[in-house]
């Protein structure tokens, strides 16, 4: 008997410490942080905010479908309502350049082909590169979105 209790509690703790080793393992492996790469597939988003022109603040609201190619380029659409006015396309292209830190912070480039200079936006990766977070650099508008394929 003592010898069958001996060999049920090594095999509970062989299993707990294996457990417990493919954890610390599996965190390694989350650890390893974020690159371009983890940028990639098609994301949705939304816009919200204000911009930042002379005069009282004007509401943004908008929708965007930017595709991350995971090597630092990207092209979008985008369909934003500027003050309650709908754009001048129902969708406006662009593209732009990415950069993705290790910690997962990152910045963008976005160039829209419509005379205006390029814009900044900074963003954070969440959930593994499945969801971005981004916030404009000069103006008060911010932009949540998911990948969908």
């Amino acid at each position: 008997m003592p010898v069958m209790i001996a060999c049920a509690l090594a095999s509970v703790n062989s299993t707990a410490w294996a457990a417990q080793s493919n954890e610390k393992s599996n965190e390694r492996e989350e650890g390893k942080g974020c690159s371009n790469q983890t940028l990639h597939g098609d994301y949705g988003l939304t816009i919200e905010g204000l911009l930042n022109i002379p005069g009282p603040g004007i509401q943004v609201r908008g929708v965007v479908m930017q595709s991350f190619d995971g090597n630092g380029h990207f092209t979008q659409v985008d369909h934003v309502v500027v003050n309650g006015m709908p754009p001048p396309l129902e969708w406006t292209p662009g593209t732009g350049t990415y950069t993705v830190n290790p910690d997962c912070t990152g910045k963008a480039t976005i160039s829209i082909p419509s005379g205006r200079p390029p814009f900044v936006v900074y963003f954070v990766l969440v959930d593994h590169g499945r969801e971005v977070r981004q916030v404009t650099e000069d103006n008060a508008a911010i932009a949540t979105g998911r990948r969908v394929k």
